[in-house]
């Protein structure tokens, strides 16, 4: 199977936010739906590698930031590459907070919506978290963009591929060095499996 056919599937980018106490994070998500319009309620698919998913688990509460067409590459990297574990997202960055207390990012986005759990279901590597939407804004008319836009317009491949040997992930360009991949490895950026690299020729 071309795993690329997946791209082409016309669902968006996201940064999706959590607060717990005092700590704020988010991470890149590209699984978010409305699924009921009474009641307002929308679904997001979070990897449970995340820190953001378990600050959601603990919390229920999240908000969604819209990516637009003229979002850059760097805020993949910053939201999508690290984690909120290790360090802290919301620093030198520029953020509102919402009436939840949860941060939303209103530049390089056209909406945010904030959201209540209302379940949570186990899909194995993600869970799937059913939210009534609390509160939410339109902030510029820049038009979403979709996992296929992102994939032609905005990622870009490293410049050093050209010099490493290895594997390269075909979803966000890390690299790994070495001459054989393991089939159990995981993409410490984004989390996706050894199926998704390919060798640097």
């Amino acid at each position: 199977m071309d795993k690329k056919a997946m791209y082409n599937l016309t669902y968006g980018l996201f940064i999706l936010t959590a607060r717990e106490g005092d700590k704020d994070n988010g991470c890149i998500v590209n699984t978010v739906s409305q699924v009921t319009t009474e009641p307002n309620r929308i679904v997001v698919a979070v990897n449970k590698k995340n820190y953001t998913h378990d600050m959601i688990v603990r919390t229920g509460v999240f908000n969604v930031s819209i990516l637009t067409e003229n979002s850059k590459f760097d805020t993949y990297r910053h939201w999508g590459f690290q984690s909120g574990a290790d360090v802290d997202k919301t620093e030198e960055i520029t953020y509102q907070r919402a009436e939840n207390g949860v941060i939303y990012i209103a530049e390089e986005t056209n909406a945010y919506l904030s959201a209540k759990v209302v379940s949570a279901t186990d899909l194995g590597t993600h869970t799937l978290f059913l939210a009534d939407v609390t509160d939410g804004a339109v902030l510029s008319e820049d038009p979403s963009v979709t996992y296929s836009y992102y994939q032609k317009n905005i990622k870009t491949a490293p410049a050093a591929s050209e010099k490493k040997k290895g594997f390269i992930c075909t979803v966000c360009g890390y690299i790994y060095e070495g001459d054989v991949l393991p089939d159990d490895f995981i993409c410490p950026w984004c989390k996706h499996p050894a199926s998704d690299f390919k060798r640097i020729e």
